[in-house]
């Protein structure tokens, strides 16, 4: 039987602004990404999202992202991979605290928006974030965009990873996301999401934008949690899967390379 892992991006709340469902999505996912205070979410919300999370069984993972509060993490910044790896040791070590406070493993870390984005085409920034998490968080999973070159810096390394899709975005022939606010960067219709993600899930391929077919490989798939369908959305698709044949669980990690 196919596994795949269901996971969401959280603890993006702060201050005074709440952002997203946390706390009713969470019982539908198997993992958890949770903002380290760079792009959104702050100390406060760090802490209760891991002992949310402890609550529900769900996996914690840091979701480091640029330092653009305003922009939410989504714009691209001209910032170095030394840069983009003392960053990324920042925001884990954030996140770790607060896990090893709660008693629970920081089992994962996935890039945020715009930094995802650049490190899956950038060879030296997905290895300068490869480096930061090895060094930061020491046995945790690399979750990155299936094909990327994150994937490949991980292997590399020999660093756990494993490949993420996503059941709301678009493809493009190489793989890569459509660009936000671009068309096709969305998929808005919920039966088509979770078409797509059986597909992902049970043949490892996806339609891309322009009608070709891309290969890929689908440990983990994102639903996003800060959208008004969101709810909706998750408790569909985690019982869609399982009438389709394929097992919702938390992801395995693939290593290679040097040790």
């Amino acid at each position: 039987m196919p596994t795949i892992d269901l996971n969401c991006d959280l603890g993006e709340s702060f201050g005074a602004y709440t952002i997203g469902m946390d706390d009713e999505i969470l019982p539908y996912v198997t993992s958890a990404n949770i903002a380290c205070g760079f792009h959104a979410g702050d100390p406060s919300v760090m802490k209760k999202s891991v002992l949310l999370c402890k609550k529900y069984g769900v996996q914690v993972g840091a979701h480091p992202g640029l330092p653009d509060l305003q922009g939410f993490g989504r714009r691209k910044m001209a910032i170095s991979p030394a840069e983009a790896e003392a960053d990324v040791v920042y925001q884990i070590g954030a996140l770790k605290a607060f896990c090893d406070a709660a008693g629970v493993p920081l089992h994962h870390v996935k890039p945020h928006g715009a930094l995802y984005n650049m490190a899956a085409k950038d060879p030296a920034l997905a290895a300068a974030i490869c480096r930061a998490v090895q060094a930061a968080a020491p046995g945790a999973v690399l979750l990155a965009l299936s094909g990327s070159e994150m994937i490949k810096a991980a292997h590399t390394i020999g660093l756990p990873v494993a490949s993420e899709v996503f059941a709301g975005r678009g493809y493009q022939p190489d793989g890569t996301l459509v660009p936000r606010g671009t068309p096709g960067a969305m998929v808005e219709d919920e039966d088509t999401a979770i078409v797509r993600v059986l597909q992902m899930a049970k043949q490892g391929t996806v339609q891309a934008n322009d009608g070709s077919t891309v290969t890929l490989q689908a440990d983990s798939v994102c639903i996003h949690g800060d959208g008004p369908k969101a709810l909706a959305f998750v408790q569909k698709i985690s019982t869609a899967l399982p009438a389709a044949g394929v097992e919702v669980r938390t992801f395995t990690a693939t290593t290679s390379g040097a040790t």
